[in-house]
């Protein structure tokens, strides 16, 4: 239910609102006309120009052996219960998790930092004055996998093509992106119309794919395709078996090995990922140690059935890992694309209908915390009453503002944990009624007559066990709800046109989003690409405006006090409906690896952070 990109949810593109230019005061702090080594949104970079790894790296790790796993998290079209193409960067197919270790980009992202980035492909950057151009010098050793170089109109052509053609969590944050210009061989200019967020480069500089413009040449790009494209990253596809398994082999001669931003880490000679259609054959395949590290997402397996054998003899470790410090939302998206979703009242009666208390005790073994924000666990989450800032940001709106974000934020009713709290569930067939539903017997129609019907789409059998009381209720109160389970590459294109109800969805947001990133999930372009994220098709002028806002901010406390308001209007809304999360990552894993702590705080990619530890591997039977 994840689902993350490289610098977690940029995502994962421009203001329809605000679209004057102004002061944009993001970056005020960063030199212009000075070659760069690195960017950050807000202050000084943790690493000068000298540094010679990230803190969180473990250069003296050994190199070897093979870990094998089933990724957690996933991005673009990426599917972790199967796969038919090799290309992540188009929105055709499902692609296999982590193909993006085999591409580049000009710069990298700080794990140990909310927001900074240091050059990769780019040894600098400069910032013009006006800050709409940034012009990256490249290292002239950069090189594909083939030997050729990589050069800036490979980069120019990357950008142009994805502009066009790549996923729209990819497109939709080049929109305001004017020129891209090849200069000569090392040197790239990227130019922005004036409209764009300055952080939007802290995305694209650390998200966008370098690809090989010789390579595509003879190659269509959008093409759903099993050829292992050529790459320059720290691994390349090595053996395929559609559907079931991938494996990425680390590169030897990787250019890129020694560089400060890639020194200590891509320990492993082999990533492989298995894919497996539910969790159980998943969890059997670790139990016997065919794959050797899982996040576990289930609380009843966690708390029950990690009792096998290897656990009694401590070959297999449970472990808790603190969560990432940035914005999490989980939450289930209604689509408002569908006439019966469109009036909140509507949204506001099937959440009553989920009884978090009941669930958490019977179902999550208390593993569990409520959800109430789409930022939760960050100071974005909003609480209590607007702050005077808050207010001063929402009263150029108030007249197309809904009253009740003048008060408390909202907050997910309790219940009273017997399943079926009838004060809830009244409530909830009053709301019903207030939005023109009538009585037909047992169930709720509109005034032509047609019955509310709710499927709720699922791709594992596993969210049965969970949703069956939300469902059950959903029934009692009128709703003709139903479960209805599909296997991933229906599931996967069902999501990419919109084809549903309503759906569970997990995202790790970025610590410090921009405005680009929060218009793929919440903005009213988006609501009309296939392939975005805004899942429930928000289209709200003022949601529009606010996301515009994110551009102006110059302060760190400037843009809290802009996403609180933004998070005030969308729980008042209910365009997502928050459920639950959990604080730390539920981690089993054979101990076979050594890996440094603490871990990171803005991410935990453990296939390129952990080493294989050969002699905990023998004393295990591993060898």
């Amino acid at each position: 239910m994840t689902h993350i990109n490289r610098r977690d949810l940029l995502k994962i593109s421009s203001a329809t609102i605000l679209t004057a230019v102004a002061p944009r005061l993001a970056l005020a702090e960063v030199a212009t006309q000075t070659p760069l080594h690195g960017l950050s949104a807000f202050g000084e970079l943790k690493y000068p120009k000298d540094f010679t790894h990230f803190d969180y790296a473990s250069p003296d790790a050994p190199k070897g052996g093979t870990f094998a796993f089933s990724p957690p998290t996933w991005l673009y079209n990426q599917s972790p219960q199967t796969f038919n193409t090799l290309n992540t960067y188009s929105a055709k197919g499902d692609a296999p998790p982590r193909m993006e270790l085999c591409f580049d980009t000009l710069m990298a992202s700080a794990l140990d930092e909310p927001d900074s980035i240091y050059g990769l492909v780019a040894k600098t950057v400069t910032v013009s004055t006006d800050r709409n151009s940034f012009t990256f010098k490249l290292r002239p050793e950069a090189r594909f996998h083939d030997g050729s170089p990589m050069t800036a109109h490979d980069i120019a052509f990357s950008f142009q093509t994805l502009q066009k053609k790549g996923h729209p969590e990819l497109l939709l944050l080049l929109t305001e992106m004017r020129e891209i210009v090849a200069q000569d061989d090392h040197t790239l200019r990227l130019t922005f119309t004036g409209k764009h967020s300055d952080r939007a480069i802290l995305d694209i500089a650390a998200s966008m794919p370098i690809l090989s413009k010789a390579w595509y040449a003879a190659r269509d790009f959008e093409a759903s395709t099993l050829e292992p494209p050529l790459g320059s990253g720290a691994y390349r596809v090595g053996n395929v078996a559609v559907g079931q398994g991938i494996e990425y082999e680390r590169v030897e001669d990787y250019w890129a090995r020694d560089l400060p931003v890639q020194r200590g880490f891509n320990h492993f000679d082999r990533i492989k990922i298995e894919f497996f259609r539910d969790r159980q054959p998943e969890f059997e395949a670790f139990k016997k140690g065919e794959i050797f590290w899982r996040k576990e997402a289930t609380a009843k397996t966690w708390v029950t059935e990690y009792n096998f054998p290897a656990i009694q003899q401590k070959r297999v470790l449970q472990r808790e890992f603190s969560g990432e410090k940035r914005p999490q939302m989980q939450a289930w998206a209604v689509n408002q694309r569908r006439e019966h979703f469109r009036d909140p009242r509507v949204r506001e009666a099937i959440a009553l209908c989920f009884d978090f208390e009941w669930t958490q005790k019977n179902l999550f073994y208390g593993m569990y915390e409520r959800s109430q924000s789409l930022f939760e666990q960050s100071d974005f989450r909003a609480s209590g009453k607007p702050s005077p800032e808050e207010l001063a940001i929402m009263e150029p709106f108030r007249d197309r503002l809904p009253e009740g974000i003048f008060g408390e934020a909202v907050i997910q009713a309790p219940s009273d944990g017997s399943g079926r709290d009838r004060k809830n569930l009244r409530r909830a067939v009053e709301l019903l009624s207030e939005a023109g539903f009538k009585r037909d017997g047992n169930s709720f129609v509109d005034n032509a007559g047609k019955p509310l019907n709710l499927e709720m789409l699922i791709q594992a059998e596993v969210f049965s066990r969970v949703y069956s009381p939300f469902i059950n209720n959903l029934q009692a109160i009128g709703i003709n709800a139903s479960l209805r389970l599909v296997d991933p590459a229906q599931y996967q294109i069902r999501l990419q046109d919109f084809d549903f109800d309503i759906i569970g969805i997990a995202y790790l947001l970025s610590p410090t989003p921009t405005r680009e990133s929060l218009q793929t999930m919440f903005g009213s372009r988006a609501a009309k690409v296939p392939s975005s994220t805004n899942f429930p098709g928000i289209a709200d002028p003022v949601i529009d405006a606010l996301i515009a806002k994110v551009s102006e901010a110059h302060s760190r406390t400037e843009l809290i006090a802009i996403l609180r308001v933004l998070d005030r209007l969308l729980r008042v809304r209910r365009d997502w409906i928050p459920n639950w999360y959990s604080a730390n990552h539920l981690v089993a894993y054979w101990d076979m690896f050594g890996f440094k702590e603490p871990k990171p705080d803005y991410g935990f990619p453990v296939e390129t952070l952990w080493w294989f530890d050969e002699a905990k591997a023998k004393a295990i039977g591993k060898v």
